[in-house]
This record gives C-alpha cells, structure tokens and sequence, in this order.
C-alpha cells in the first residue's frame, strides 16, 4: 500500500512510548511504531470476510441444510463464526456466498443487527476458486482484514494473536499454521521463523506436518494477484515473493462437512 510522508507535533512523553515498542525486529522505526498504534487503536471496527464461494451442492449436507446453516445445540455454525468476529471486535462482515445460500443466510441474520455487526452480503454468480471469490471484495474493502472460510468453527482460535502479528510485519497476507497427520489433504508449508517459504496444496506426498488453517489477514494488496485459487496459485505466489507470513496456533479448527462432524461436537 502507498505511503504518504507527514509531518506532526506530539509531546514528548508520548513521543518517549512510542519509541518504547520499537524491537528492531517487528518494529524498526518510528514510522513503523506510529502506523502499528494507529492501526489498533483503529481496530475497534475491524473488517472480516466469510468466504463460502463455489458449488452450493458442495456446501450442502441434507436437503435445505447448509454447512455454515447447521444447528450446534442452540445455535448455527455460521451464527457462532459471527459470534467470535465480534467479540473480537469484527463488526464489519462480508458474506460471499451463492444465490441460494446467501438468500438462506440472510433469512438468518437479517442486517446482522441482532449479532452486533453489520452484514454485507456479496452474491457469487461463478467461480474457479478461492481467490476468484475473494477478488469480489475488490474496491469494497482498504484496509487490512480477516478471513474465514465459512464451514468451520473456530472458538478456540486466538484470531486476535493472529491480527497483531499480521500488522507488526511487513507481508501481504499472515495465514494460520496448525499441525496434520494428513498434510496431503492440505495445504502444507516450509517455514523459517514467520516467513513462510513455500506454499503447496495437497502435496501426494509430504514430510512436513505443518499446513494451513484456513484463516488468514491480509492486505488489499492480494486483490492483485492473479489466479483462481489461494492455495494453488496466490499462497504459493507470495511466498516465493517473501510477502506471506505464518502465524502457528496451538489450536484447530473444527471443518463442517456433514452430520457426522457435528456429532462429534
């Protein structure tokens, strides 16, 4: 993102706490440590994205029943996604979603007044992929934000660890790691420190078990990028790049892809 080059007046006190967090690791300057305050202090409406693009047939696990729509006692899987965005300080949500999901979704929850956020609901007409549902968002979102695939449950995940790591770093996009006995069935990556290295979707075969939650923060910089996948042509991009940053969770999600998963919750 283009920087603009100002001039401002402050006492020196608060001058003095804002050299406080410079580490010369994540924060090297003072540039650096005012544009980091500015944006959290900025976050308290924040922007999140519930990508459920592509093949409603795909998103479906009985007959007018949706994963994001499935009921987990006494709520759904989406209405908790939405629950978390705001304790979390979320209160801007984008759907992307089909015609008849996104309509299914709306008979839910309305303007998302009733959840304390404000729901913006993008219809998918069609698709590769990913990225092509996500470059939706084009021109509506400009500043950093969140992302969730929409058939998960993600409670236990710390997305605020996860937002403070994306903005003290200098990358494009900052992508949730947890580990996988299955790395095959996953996006799986290489890293050194937070510097993911490389990106590969479903390897056949693989020695390393560290792979992608699906959860990431980026920047509108990612629009940019071509491809019809994030995990087969954006990710991969931008590590080569050196722009794609990993942040490792100590928990997991939960993946939505019938009955039986919410059986076992």
């Amino acid at each position: 993102m283009p920087k603009t080059k100002i001039s401002i007046t402050i006492n020196e006190k608060t001058l003095q706490d804002i050299d406080s967090i410079i580490d010369n690791i994540y924060v090297r300057n003072r540039s650096q440590a005012i544009e980091y305050l500015a944006k959290n202090a900025l976050g308290g409406n924040k922007t999140a994205v519930i990508l459920l693009g592509g093949d409603e047939g795909h998103l479906s696990i009985s007959k007018g029943e949706y994963r994001p729509t499935a009921r987990i006692r006494n709520s759904s899987v989406i209405e908790l996604a939405l629950k978390k965005l705001r304790e979390n300080n979320f209160k801007t949500i984008f759907i992307v979603a089909r015609h008849n999901l996104l309509t299914r979704l709306f008979e839910m929850l309305k303007d998302g007044t009733g959840y304390g956020v404000k729901v913006n609901y993008i219809e998918e007409k069609s698709s590769k992929g990913s990225a092509d549902s996500l470059r939706l968002l084009k021109g509506r979102i400009n500043t950093n934000f969140l992302v969730v695939y929409g058939d998960i449950i993600f409670n236990k995940i710390n997305i605020e660890q996860l937002w403070n790591d994306h903005i003290k770093q200098n990358a494009v996009a900052t992508i949730m790691l947890t580990t996988s006995s299955k790395p095959s069935e996953k996006g799986t990556v290489r890293v050194e420190g937070n510097k993911v290295l490389n990106f590969t979707q479903k390897p056949k075969k693989s020695d390393i078990y560290l792979v992608f939650s699906p959860i990431f923060v980026a920047e509108p910089q990612i629009f940019e990028y071509s491809g019809a996948s994030l995990e087969s042509d954006i990710f991969p991009q931008l590590a080569e790049k050196g722009l794609l940053n990993g942040h490792l969770s100590s928990e997991k999600e939960v993946h939505i892809h019938s009955k039986k998963d919410l059986e076992k919750l």
